[in-house]
């Protein structure tokens, strides 16, 4: 027989959110932990191209929007200014993006995804969306959908 304080001590699921305050807690040692697994996922698929996460980004953003000036790329990928530069030296070096002279203004630069730039983030996106899959594919179709809505209520 079991008593109410045996009850109490018992371990259960954690709460993941809740009117207990130490759920939120729980939640977000969840939501970090995932997170954590996809970073780590992420960099291990990028380590054959010598890109990180934030590279990505940048090439990602220049194939979605187009040749843009630095500072707009900076104000896309919020980084300050001379992170994106110095994430657009890394790409230019993998010969993923170039720079070239803005016609319309001879002191602002604009970068472009190069050929082989758009070559490299096809096979990225090819094996990412494995890896994401392996981790994602946990779940069934109407868990995923549910998931994609809340996050993008929390991206807000």
């Amino acid at each position: 027989m079991t008593s109410a304080r045996d009850e109490a001590a018992r371990p259960g699921p954690p709460d993941l959110g809740g009117t207990d305050p130490a759920g939120d807690e729980s939640l977000a040692d969840a939501f970090g932990a995932v997170a954590r697994q996809l970073r780590d996922k992420s960099a291990e698929t990028l380590a054959p191209w010598d890109i990180t996460p934030a590279h990505l980004r940048a090439l990602r953003t220049l194939t979605r929007h187009g040749t843009m000036r630095l500072s707009e790329l900076s104000e896309r990928l919020q980084i300050a200014p001379r992170t994106a530069t110095e994430v657009v030296d890394a790409l230019q070096a993998r010969d993923l993006v170039r720079r070239r002279a803005d016609p319309g203004d001879r002191r602002a630069t604009l970068v472009e995804v190069t050929e082989h730039g758009a070559s490299v983030l096809a096979e990225i996106r090819a094996t990412r969306g494995t890896e994401a899959g392996r981790i994602f594919g946990r779940l069934s179709p109407a868990d995923r959908a549910e998931l994609a809505r809340i996050l993008g209520q929390l991206r807000g």
